[in-house]
């Protein structure tokens, strides 16, 4: 995700990261040389290239710009919504930080069923990344797990789902050994339930994308219209026609773009969700409560940009 001041006016047409240009630049560049080739073509040869009334295009245009924008809301609802479960999950693991002061606190290690069930949390969220976005390092998850557990976890392919039944197994322990009673046990289970609704929605976002016919056919008319646009304008622009052409294709072609970086917004593009940077926030803020110190700073941009 982007993290930078808003950008001056200067800064403002010059600025290349985060704006898609890179992304969507070889295709403005083929509209403005076709657009070129077109008003040559207009002039050279008239017979050939003769003149087109603008209006359908302008009606074309209107039509698909609610078309894209009804897309774009989809695709920034499904970027929110990822967004409000991850917020949840940073918001459930400080509730259960602070409800688990309530677990036995005596023996050797007075806090040991309070830390193993915090420090499963933190594995937790970290697992999700790993689920989320396959192909990071496991090391901030399995160095955080016993022996058995890590083994259970290597070879599933719900990997999250093992570390909270870890969690789970661990307060019934608790429960059926007499020394957490009733109310606690359904309190804090609770919370565990809700992490996992949450990595349950995660899931359904990331496995459910925008219907294919429907960004099939909103590509296809970008295109269509993009190509055929310079056909339309260019008895009336003449050689302001690869301007505009250009211009109107750097819109399309970048909503297009942008739509289609928010539908996945587990993904690792610059306008992405940093889940990896929450995921660190979550392990800070229960180390945190567990009395630890030497702590990391909370994730920062590098480059404008969170991971």
């Amino acid at each position: 995700m982007i993290v930078r001041p808003q950008p001056n006016l200067l800064q403002l047409f010059f600025l290349v990261q985060g704006s898609v240009v890179q992304r969507i630049f070889p295709q403005a560049l083929v509209i403005a040389g076709l657009s070129v080739a077109v008003v040559w073509a207009h002039h050279a040869y008239p017979g050939l290239v003769s003149d087109f009334n603008s209006a359908p295009f302008t009606v074309l245009g209107i039509a698909l710009s609610i078309f894209m924008g009804f897309r774009n809301n989809a695709c920034y609802d499904r970027w929110w919504e990822a967004r409000r479960h991850w917020g949840e999950l940073i918001c459930l693991s400080r509730n259960l930080a602070r409800q688990t002061q309530i677990l036995p606190y005596s023996g050797d290690d007075p806090e040991q069923s309070r830390r193993k069930l915090l420090t499963l949390a933190m594995a937790f969220a970290q697992a999700l990344v790993l689920h989320l976005r396959p192909g990071s390092d496991t090391t901030k998850v399995t160095r955080r797990l016993s022996a058995e557990t890590r083994a259970r976890y290597e070879a599933s392919r719900n990997a999250p789902e093992v570390i909270l039944a870890a969690m789970q197994a661990e307060l019934a322990a608790l429960h059926r050994s007499g020394e957490l009673r009733d109310i606690p046990f359904q309190i804090i289970d609770r919370t565990i339930g809700q992490m996992a609704m949450v990595q349950a929605a995660c899931e359904r976002i990331r496995s459910t994308p925008v219907p294919f016919g429907y960004s099939l056919l909103l590509h296809r008319t970008a295109y269509v219209f993009c190509l055929l646009l310079p056909f339309g304008f260019a008895n009336t622009l003449g050689w302001l026609t690869p301007f505009a052409t250009a211009l109107a294709a750097y819109t399309f072609f970048g909503l297009d773009a942008l739509g289609t970086e928010l539908e996945e917004p587990f993904g690792q593009l610059p306008n992405d969700l940093p889940i990896a940077a929450l995921a660190d926030t979550i392990e800070i803020n229960l180390r945190e409560a567990l009395g630890e110190t030497d702590l990391p700073p909370l994730p920062a941009p590098v480059d404008h940009i969170l991971v």
